[in-house]
């Protein structure tokens, strides 16, 4: 146990060796308590102090009370979510949208980032920056795998010597040594997708000599490339390898010629924790997924050099002729240019911006290819939304005891803003594919155990007050395909760290997040 809530505990263990009662700072009355662990509600009610928890049960017995009561009555009281994979290292870094808005209105108290490879560097530089700047959520930070190949290899296709390879192990030994949970791999985005296994492994076992995870956007999750199942496969076989716990991000099954296979998925991931190995995954709950375009259907060989490498290949006759028919085939895996949606963002050209790419081609009158290596060569990397799943796997995947909520949030998609409502108001109370406890669980001290996070994620005392406070009859996400950006509703009570961030359904601008270190769990 940290010193922290060893020392708080100690306090609360004198105040009843003494007779004496805490005192509070916020008492949260008459709510139904799920406290995170599986456990089926009750009745209690929550006392903080400070930045602690310090009461559950029965505060009119021992008459307690607080400058500020929360009447909970009618309302269900959860640890604060946490979301394991965001993009938000993209707002975090700019103070007008530090205050993490779209993830606190979801009841997410501490989100994840530096996923996918990608992410800050230095990681000491930006725990120092972003807490000095102020942020609305917790933040924990991966070391970005692709972030470090970058820095040493650039967008090479090719194996790091033995000088790179030292100088990529020693900027992940940095990253643990500066706080970060793990590693971090985006192995279908480049660079990461040059890496040879034996890469990952000698980075993960750095990882693993400092307590850390290795998250990965695997290198396949449908037909393209070594495939789904290959990849699970790569994954357990660096988990055993490395000797450390192995996360599976965003788990899917992509593309119709690979539904079902989800099957096959989980019974592989439960042979291996059967062996020892620590696999997890997280998930979000909706169909469609979201990347860029050319990361999608462009093929590896051609993204290596960057974009003016590609730019040069599409000129070359001889190049491009190889080039279309390659991203032909990534196309139909995902689903034709009528599954592809061009996300509502500001980095989309407002006459592509929620348009399929079908539609696009028909106004060009254009082949779809031809379409998309236009839209291209006018912004490097343009984000869309791929409708390439099917509910059935969905649903296979979230019932799984090791598979954990996570948003994959990326402005342009409505998991940025929906996710954890979503799977509340659509698979537990409309569909009952989980228990409220169970989809409680899977986004709070689940996560937290699977990734280390201290004193977080329950409802204990001694634990930190992070905590949400919502109407189950009326959660629900609100943030479409074509409207993406809309808040959700339902989450009345927000406290991170002991502090009130949603009060009564509206944020009040406080920013008392803390920037999150493996070492202690705890801010610095």
């Amino acid at each position: 146990m940290k010193t922290s809530a060893l020392f708080v505990l100690l306090c609360l263990a004198a105040q009843h060796a003494v007779g004496q009662d805490p005192r509070l700072d916020i008492l949260i009355r008459g709510g139904q308590v799920i406290d995170g662990t599986g456990s089926d509600a009750r009745g209690a009610d929550v006392g903080i102090a400070g930045d602690r928890i310090v009461f559950v049960g029965d505060a009119a017995k021992r008459a307690l009370s607080a400058p500020r009561v929360i009447d909970a009555t009618g309302l269900t009281v959860a640890p604060g979510f946490i979301d394991p994979h965001t993009h938000s290292d993209r707002e975090l870094a700019n103070p007008k949208l530090s205050h993490n808005q779209p993830y606190l209105y979801q009841g997410i108290t501490t989100v994840f980032t530096g996923n996918d490879g990608a992410g800050p560097w230095p990681i000491a530089k930006a725990i120092e920056d972003w807490q000095r700047q102020g942020v609305g959520t917790n933040v924990a930070l991966f070391v970005g795998h692709g972030t470090v190949r970058g820095a040493v290899m650039g967008l090479a296709d090719a194996e790091p010597g033995a000088e790179q390879l030292e100088r990529m192990r020693a900027m992940v030994k940095q990253g643990m040594q500066d706080g970060a949970f793990g590693m971090s791999t985006g192995l279908f985005y480049a660079p990461g997708i040059f890496s040879k296994t034996d890469e990952i492994i000698e980075l993960a076992r750095v990882v693993a000599a400092h307590g850390g995870v290795y998250d990965t956007h695997m290198r396949s999750e449908s037909s393209a490339g070594i495939g789904l199942l290959a990849s699970i496969d790569e994954t357990i076989r660096i988990g055993r390898e490395a000797k450390l716990p192995v996360h599976i991000s965003h788990i899917k099954a992509l593309g119709a010629d690979v539904w079902g296979q989800s099957g096959q998925a989980i019974e592989r991931i439960r042979r291996a924790r059967s062996e020892g190995v620590a696999v997890t995954a997280n998930q979000y709950p909706y169909t469609a997924s979201s990347t860029s375009l050319h990361a999608a259907i462009v093929p590896p060989w051609a993204q290596a050099g960057g974009h003016k490498e590609l730019l040069r290949r599409m000129d070359d006759p001889q190049e491009r002729s190889k080039l279309v028919a390659d991203m032909e085939r990534l196309l139909k895996v995902r689903g034709g240019p009528e599954a592809i949606l061009f996300s509502k963002t500001g980095t989309v050209p407002a006459e592509l911006a929620g348009r399929t790419l079908a539609a696009v081609a028909k106004d060009a009158g254009k082949p779809a290819i031809e379409a998309a290596l236009d839209a291209i060569r006018r912004v490097a990397v343009l984000p869309i939304i791929s409708f390439n799943m099917n509910e059935q796997d969905i649903e296979a995947y979230m019932r799984q005891d090791w598979v954990v909520t996570g948003s994959d949030g990326v402005f342009g998609h409505p998991r940025t803003f929906g996710t954890f409502p979503r799977k509340i108001r659509e698979y537990v109370l409309k569909r009952n594919v989980l228990t409220l406890p169970a989809a409680i669980r899977a986004s709070t001290s689940l996560t937290a155990e699977i990734f280390g996070v201290a004193e977080r994620g329950t409802i204990r005392e001694g634990f930190f007050a992070d905590l949400v406070v919502f109407d189950a009859a009326a959660i629900a996400d609100r943030a479409t395909y074509l409207d993406p950006s809309v808040l959700s509703t339902g989450i009345r009570y927000v406290l991170v760290n002991g502090k009130i961030a949603i009060d009564g359904g509206e944020y009040n601008g406080a920013l008392t997040g803390r920037m999150l270190r493996k070492a202690s769990g705890t801010s610095r």
